[in-house]
């Protein structure tokens, strides 16, 4: 099993995309071309450089991800160098990865991200709520790997999810950063899709309208990589609001 350093990597390189905001009632606020760059160190495989540049609301968005041509300069930018990770993210086999608060607290903006990667793809959603627990935002960030012919997803629809799934789910607790497995069975019906959002590049979320310290809730964001399979990221939280643990799912179509 590789490590959580190791499960990192798989996320190295240059992913060209953008970063869609979409309101709590499902309207899409304003979208940003990016570029984010993943890059081993030289000669130090301990070192992993982050730099992410953004255009502003409104450049218009290449096919292939990032700024069309004649963009101009990106309106931010920010760089970082990596040669740990944080108690609060968590990496997975194929580079999927979980992070966000560890505990929830009054007047303090809580929340949570789902990175998923398939070949040159990455999907990620963030789940952000406001200082007294209220659900607020999505951020959704399509990548793709530059130089790729990769394409999006169609947006999540009902027939893609109903029915019955099976796989393997890869946890990891807050106190413990080697994984456990176990085997999954799913089974979505109408009643579980009423509690989800669907949304672009094969998407979707489960969460509380309200978060607290004095109940437990979870967390969950999915996508659809291909045809009959799908990913799920959960981030658990306990009845004080301490994070507990994040689990990685991986189900094909029954």
């Amino acid at each position: 099993m590789a490590s959580q350093w190791q499960n990192f990597l798989r996320n190295l390189g240059e992913w060209r995309g953008s970063f869609t905001t979409i309101s709590a009632g499902g309207e899409v606020l304003e979208s940003h071309p990016s570029v984010l760059t993943l890059a081993a160190g030289d000669d130090d495989d301990r070192l992993v450089r982050f730099s992410l540049q953004r255009w502003p609301a409104g450049t218009a968005i290449a096919t292939g991800g990032g700024p069309a041509p004649g963009a101009g300069e990106p309106s931010r930018a920010m760089e970082q160098d990596y040669r740990t990770l944080g108690r609060q993210v968590v990496f997975f086999d194929s580079g999927a990865f979980n992070k966000g608060s560890l505990q929830v607290a009054p007047n303090t903006v809580f929340g949570g991200e789902f990175g998923f990667i398939a070949a040159d793809r990455r999907h990620r959603i963030v789940q952000l709520y406001t200082p007294d627990g209220r659900f607020d935002q999505l951020v959704l960030i399509r990548e793709f790997r530059a130089g790729s012919d990769a394409a999006e997803a169609a947006r999540a629809n009902a027939e893609q999810l109903l029915g019955r799934w099976q796989g393997q789910a890869a946890t990891v607790r807050a106190d413990w950063d080697m994984a456990d497995f176990s085997d999954v069975q799913l089974e979505l019906g109408p009643a579980e899709l009423e509690a989800l959002r669907l949304l672009p590049d094969g998407g979707f979320v489960g969460l509380p309208e309200q978060v607290s310290h004095r109940a437990a809730f979870e967390l969950v964001g999915g996508w659809l990589p291909a045809p009959g399979r799908m990913e799920r990221l959960i981030r658990r939280y306990d009845a004080t609001g301490a994070w507990v643990s994040a689990s990685h799912e991986v189900l094909e179509r029954v």
